[in-house]
């Protein structure tokens, strides 16, 4: 019963680091949900140590599998029939943390089907005079969730004509109107999501 137990601690352990390795993704998608965009950057620093919690993972499950597979010895002084397991305690549920975890991991890789397509604006231009374009360091950036909700920030912006952000590269480029808003808003509305910029410079 002890083993029993122990393994499903085990499972339950890699299930929770796998989460863990991926909370500074899923977070954006969760503010993006709750309507809370500024808590977006909320795990950002857990970043550097996701590789070695994924390892730790794998750890984990590779060992609850080892216990799951292994043979079992028999027991001669007992004759009894052995217990039927409970869910909780069969490979079929180890296969769901298994898939769940695995899903978690490789997060980064689809969180973008979470972010609604941007609306298309009609473009007005009175005077291309007006026409300014910005590259924004920015601060927090770890995968792609960031980079789609500095954009929908953006896309929210009134006068914000185009938009490219790269969370590898920590910068976003933003060409706007300056007849219809200031370089300084579209400042303020990134750093509304949590993620900071920390310095800018135009583009020509």
């Amino acid at each position: 019963m002890s083993t029993t137990k122990s393994g499903s601690k085990t499972w339950i352990a890699g299930l929770l680091t796998a989460t863990v390795a991926s909370l500074c993704c899923i977070t954006p998608v969760l503010a993006l949900f709750s309507g809370a965009t500024g808590i977006a950057s909320t795990f950002s620093w857990l970043e550097p140590y996701r590789p070695y919690l994924i390892g730790l993972t794998a750890a984990v499950l590779a060992f609850a599998w080892y216990q799951k597979l292994k043979p079992k010895k028999a027991d001669i002084d007992c004759a009894c029939e052995e217990d039927k397991p409970s869910f909780w305690q069969t490979k079929t549920f180890l296969g769901i943390v298994t898939v769940l975890a695995l899903l978690l991991m490789a997060f980064p890789k689809y969180s973008h089907i979470f972010y609604p397509e941007s609306e298309k604006k009609e473009i007005v231009i009175i005077n291309k005079i007006n026409i300014q374009q910005v590259k924004l360091n920015i601060k927090g950036m770890t995968c792609e969730a960031c980079s789609e909700t500095i954009n929908l920030a953006l896309s929210k912006v009134p006068g914000v004509l185009e938009y490219k952000t790269e969370f590898k590269n920590g910068s976003s480029t933003v060409k706007f109107d300056n007849s219809k808003t200031a370089e300084q808003a579209i400042i303020n509305a990134v750093n509304e999501t949590g993620y900071k910029v920390t310095d800018t410079k135009p583009v020509q």
